[in-house]
């Protein structure tokens, strides 16, 4: 107890004294960070012929075990060796497997004549040397030239002349480390794609500025790939133009949209403001009958109140019919004041 006890106090106490990058240390669980190196190669590998052999001293080739194992003096000697007309990543892959088949590796490469082909291996991370004009079969004579401990490569065969597989005797001797392939990916894919799509790529590269000469294309096939690229090119407007077309409909068509929306709203309120005005309940009879009101208490005489006292009225003069000679006799106050009413009644009924 009083050990594991003295040890939680140690590790505060390492985490007060030495805390980590963010204010934690590697007891909390975040992993200690290695220093920042540079991993890749500054310069290419160099070829077999530019590189001094010590042959003063014996070459005595290590087993396979001893290389497993990592107990050699000296690193293993891998070759590997590839026609690499077009390297690509199923290459590099290959050449990776080969460097890692044992803790310490020399890896040595062997290419076809190609300076092209050398300049791509010689440029690759996991490359020691470059043997050139490598053969096509490994006689005993070049493994001992080279010092070769053990040859890396896929466990396809291939065939040569007199022979059903370069590598059988490599086998036989054990120095075979077989490699696997990258799937997907292979010269033959790549060479496949390009006599597919060769008219697509002689286009492009005439396009660029490269001659029918120098791409190896008939005179017919040049005016061909030019009137193709005239033909795209009035596609390539063709489509913009319908797009363009396409886009502009739509605009068209959603302000359209718009507008009608806007009209309906505006018919609405229309229709409703003219109800509203001229409808049966609406504010032009309301207005109507108001100035038919004003004008009728406008129109009729004012009645006097039954209290103030009747004044005598001059008679009017006698009315005379004017179909009858005689003229009617003056009428008494009482026969006034009735005709006057009668008058009153007839004119409330012409105006209704």
């Amino acid at each position: 107890m009083d050990a594991q006890n003295s040890a939680k106090v140690n590790t505060r106490k390492r985490r007060k004294e030495a805390p980590g990058p963010n204010g934690a240390a590697e007891e909390d669980g975040i992993p200690s960070k290695t220093p920042r190196c540079a991993v890749g190669l500054r310069e290419p590998a160099p070829f077999s012929d530019e590189i001094e052999v010590d042959f003063s001293k014996p070459y005595v080739r290590v087993t396979m075990e001893e290389a497993s194992r990592g107990t050699c003096e000296r690193p293993v000697r891998v070759y590997a060796d590839g026609i690499f007309d077009l390297f690509h990543s199923g290459h590099a892959r290959a050449l990776m497997q080969a460097k890692n088949l044992f803790p310490n590796t020399y890896l040595i490469v062997g290419v076809m004549n190609e300076n092209e082909r050398y300049d791509a291996v010689q440029h690759c991370r996991y490359v020691d040397e470059v043997v050139r004009n490598a053969p096509w079969t490994l006689t005993p004579e070049f493994l001992a030239e080279h010092r070769i401990d053990f040859v890396a490569h896929d466990d396809i065969p291939y065939s040569s002349a007199g022979s059903d597989d370069v590598y059988k005797h490599i086998k036989e001797a054990g120095m075979f480390a077989p490699t696997q392939r990258t799937e997907g990916i292979s010269t033959s894919d790549i060479i496949t794609r390009i006599v597919r799509d060769y008219d697509v790529y002689a286009r492009r590269n005439l396009q660029r500025g490269y001659t029918a000469k120098e791409l190896n294309v008939s005179f017919i096939n040049e005016k061909k790939y030019h009137l193709q690229e005239r033909v795209d090119k009035v596609k390539k407007k063709v489509k913009d133009v319908e797009e363009k077309s396409k886009e502009f409909v739509q605009k068209v068509e959603e302000k359209s949209i718009d507008l009608i929306q806007k009209w309906e709203e505006k018919s609405r309120e229309f229709i409703g403001s003219f109800l509203e005005m001229f409808g049966p309940e609406g504010a032009l009879k309301h207005m109507l009958k108001e100035g038919k009101g004003r004008m009728l208490q406008a129109i009729s005489p004012k009645q006097s109140p039954s209290s103030s006292p009747t004044r005598e009225r001059s008679p009017s003069p006698s009315f005379r019919w004017p179909f009858s000679g005689k003229t009617s006799p003056p009428s008494s106050p009482t026969n006034l004041s009735r005709h006057k009413a009668a008058a009153y009644d007839i004119s409330e009924d012409e105006e209704d």
